[in-house]
């Protein structure tokens, strides 16, 4: 499914043929991101990632820089998480040396102008603010700020507005010599591009990176010894809750099983909690659950928008559910569903070439080795109704529940004592 190679700057290159593609992806993986920042340089991570769409000497301007790809009708863009960040372009495979020229050229010769640094900051800034103004959005940061309490896992990846006020020229420029390495680097490609063809083109942009000793990450505090929770009180229609425990790492023995309990518990519209908090009891229109694994650390996210009078009555049923996958075994029948959903899911997906960059480029970064879609697959078969029960039991109980709650005043107290399983 891949090919890998290291060159000597310690550059980590890894690609997937697709030949009966017309494209080609190319995804660059920094590893860094929030959790490698200390309090006062939160947002550091996400305004080094703007700042690179801003110029280069060659292309001294914004529109210079996205001009050269949507000139030949790709697409350019990049992200920042918790722990990686990532740029990358997708374009006709004839357009391949042009985009991986851009992206190599936006990584090392970004001109970090002071002027681009200040426009860019007030845009951070309402970014920061649209966040706010998303009942949705904003419970997503909360919950990840009631799980990992004081400390970076557990903070906004764009910062806050005075941490962002706070950034200045001298920082930039120090994270980006700490961070960004070749030795922190993976380049994944795929599309109709031999291996070959990809390690040339790389070396003749990325070769003569020079390398150095790369940041570390902060660990996560997982102690928890009982429910713990957050409101934020706000005047609108609905009440947006998000339910969550702690989980477990990406490179956990039981990583893959939780993943099948989830899509059992949430994801779909066949999932346990869509037919029980939406058809049968009406209480959400939207309701789903989602897994986060990091490299010590986890959670398993439950989200809905419900009735602010009914709030309670979705806390209580959304715990039962968690409640009878702990105590009963899951059927055959759902077992196998959700196997096949799940590995569906995941072939579908192995059709384009931006997924499967992601794929190969994100767990070389992350895990330092790549699992195949047959390996995965391989694993998903084998897990069994007690696999289930068993990280049901050892996830689902009172001490790792969290709860973040965005909409109409309610009592912190009455929901600490619906925290229970």
């Amino acid at each position: 499914m891949y090919q890998k190679m290291v060159l000597d700057n310690g550059l980590r290159i890894v690609s997937s043929a697709m030949p009966h593609t017309r494209s080609v992806c190319i995804c660059i993986f920094i590893g860094t991101g929030s959790r490698y920042e200390m309090a006062e340089q939160a947002g550091l991570s996400h305004f080094v990632e703007h700042l690179c769409f801003k110029g280069t000497e060659r292309r001294p301007t914004a529109k210079e820089l996205s001009e050269t790809i949507d000139g030949v009708g790709g697409i350019l863009n990049g992200g920042t998480d918790k722990e990686l960040t990532v740029y990358w372009a997708k374009v006709a495979r004839t357009h391949f040396l042009l985009a991986l020229d851009l992206l190599g050229d936006m990584l090392r010769n970004s001109k970090f102008d002071p002027v681009d640094m200040e426009n860019e900051r007030k845009v951070i800034v309402e970014e920061l603010n649209m966040c706010m103004d998303s009942p949705q959005s904003r419970v997503d940061m909360l919950i990840d700020e009631v799980i990992w309490p004081a400390q970076p896992l557990g903070r906004d990846v764009a910062g806050s507005k005075e941490t962002v006020a706070a950034i200045d020229h001298n920082m930039l420029l120090g994270y980006l010599s700490t961070h960004y390495l070749p030795s922190n680097t993976v380049v994944g490609v795929a599309g109709d591009i031999s291996h070959n063809e990809v390690v040339d083109a790389v070396m003749s942009v990325l070769g003569d990176w020079p390398d150095g000793v790369p940041g570390s990450w902060f660990p996560a505090d997982n102690g928890q010894d009982a429910s713990r929770l957050v409101v934020e009180p706000r005047k609108m229609e609905q009440a947006h809750l998000c339910l969550a425990v702690r989980g477990i790492s990406h490179i956990h023995p039981d990583r893959f099983i939780l993943d099948l309990l989830n899509l059992i518990l949430g994801e779909g519209m066949s999932s346990r909690l869509f037919l029980e908090i939406r058809e049968r009891r009406g209480l959400a229109y939207e309701i789903h659950s989602h897994v986060s694994h990091f490299h010590d650390s986890g959670s398993v996210n439950i989200c809905a928008g419900v009735d602010p009078k009914r709030v309670d009555d979705a806390i209580e049923a959304i715990l039962m559910e968690l409640a009878k996958l702990r105590e009963d075994q899951v059927s055959e029948a759902e077992i196998v569903k959700a196997k096949e959903m799940g590995k569906g899911r995941l072939m579908l997906r192995m059709e384009d070439t931006r997924n499967v960059t992601g794929w190969i480029g994100g767990q070389e970064l992350l895990m330092g080795h790549i699992r195949t879609v047959d390996e995965v697959t391989s694993i998903l078969d084998a897990v069994t109704a007690s696999d289930l029960q068993r990280v049901a039991r050892e996830l689902f109980v009172t001490n790792r529940l969290c709860l973040a709650l965005v909409g109409p005043s309610r009592k912190e107290r009455r929901l600490e004592r619906l925290l229970k399983l």
